[in-house]
């Protein structure tokens, strides 16, 4: 339980204007998988659905790799700094699923 509040107080560390960007962000990857599913349900060229694919991709590489930054700079230094040394296997655990 006590792993449950901490990543609590870690949801509580983002600022409005940093949820605001995040959102943003994915809203518009929202949009490109609504766009692929509009190409395919008009039967669109494949190759142009997949260029669309590896756009949407892309974004959301780039989102989880602002969000990794983020967790690094706030949750991960002052977890080590309370001589937390769990995280370290987290963020290990995490980086590993996101280089899949």
């Amino acid at each position: 339980m006590e792993h449950e509040t901490h990543h609590k107080h870690k949801t509580d560390e983002r600022t409005p204007e940093e949820v605001s960007l995040l959102m943003n962000r994915l809203n518009r990857i929202e949009g490109q998988i609504r766009g692929i599913r509009g190409m395919l349900e008009k039967n669109i060229y494949c190759v142009d659905i997949l260029t669309q694919v590896a756009a949407a991709r892309a974004a959301l590489d780039s989102f989880s790799r602002e969000l990794l930054a983020d967790h690094i700079r706030t949750c991960v230094v002052t977890d080590l700094k309370e001589d937390r040394s769990e995280t370290v296997d987290e963020l290990l655990s995490i980086v590993k699923k996101l280089m899949k």
